[in-house]
């Protein structure tokens, strides 16, 4: 397993080089107000995937968050349970 990783990871390595090499012309971003900045194209996909990555990862904080709090809160009524009182789900009286 650690070979496949191993080799994804260089394979993704030298396809994003070759990107970089490939798109080192300088790009133009018009934006409001007149405001204009130019750096090399792959310098601005990396930048906007950046941003785009941490938009999505910010935007599941709060799903992790709650349901971390919740899995504590499961944690904390599963010790306080006794062995020999946990309920049944009723699966084993039916087999399966």
């Amino acid at each position: 397993m650690r070979i496949i990783v191993l080799l994804v990871s260089i394979t993704l390595f030298f396809a994003v080089l070759g990107l970089a090499v490939k798109n080192g012309a300088l790009v133009t971003l018009h934006y409001y107000l007149g405001m204009v900045w130019e750096a090399p194209l792959v310098v601005m996909l990396l930048i906007f995937f950046c941003v785009g990555v941490a938009a999505g990862v910010s935007a599941c904080i709060g799903v992790i968050v709650r349901q971390r709090r919740q899995m504590e809160l499961l944690r904390r009524e599963l010790s306080q349970l006794q062995p020999g009182n946990v309920p049944g789900n009723g699966l084993a009286k039916n087999g399966f």
